[in-house]
């Protein structure tokens, strides 16, 4: 499964970078997530429960940081365990490009694999809600920078 998109963000590239490495920011903007924890300045640990059509499960994963380059991009890589439901790893490559004094363009392309019980739902049903939940972590994150920058202004 691949996705790829992008979204602008009412803020400076230094804002926005520091948000995508805010755990609080993240947490609060991860569907499902119930805890966030950073471990190392490249590394993070989560708990999320997520529904995907007929399975529901809680998922216990890790996201590391790589190819760091501040404030530009990283590659991020997870994955994530779910019991009987199954397993979900993937990775995204995020790249942010300044489009104005307070506007961010944050590009992304992922992918990810899933085994167990995900894998039998099926890819039509596993694309689409792959789909719902970047585009509603997106826009949480776009939401909360531009709180940020509200009560920063």
């Amino acid at each position: 499964m691949k996705l790829e998109d992008s979204v602008t963000l009412p803020c400076g590239r230094e804002t926005a970078w520091a948000a995508l490495n805010d755990p609080e920011i993240l947490r609060q903007c991860i569907p499902g997530c119930e805890e966030l924890t950073q471990d190392a300045s490249d590394h993070m640990t989560a708990k999320v429960t997520l529904k995907v059509g007929p399975v529901k499960a809680r998922f216990a994963g890790e996201v590391t940081l790589s190819e760091i380059n501040a404030p530009e991009n990283y590659v991020l890589s997870g994955e994530g365990k779910g019991g009987v439901a199954g397993f979900a790893k993937g990775s995204a490559h995020v790249r942010l490009e300044d489009a104005g004094p307070n506007e961010t363009v944050l590009h992304y392309s992922a992918s990810a694999d899933v085994g167990g019980k995900l894998a039998q739902i099926g890819s039509r049903l596993l694309d689409a809600t792959a789909q719902k939940l970047a585009r509603q972590f997106f826009d949480k994150f776009r939401d909360t920078v531009a709180d940020d920058e509200a009560a920063d202004a």
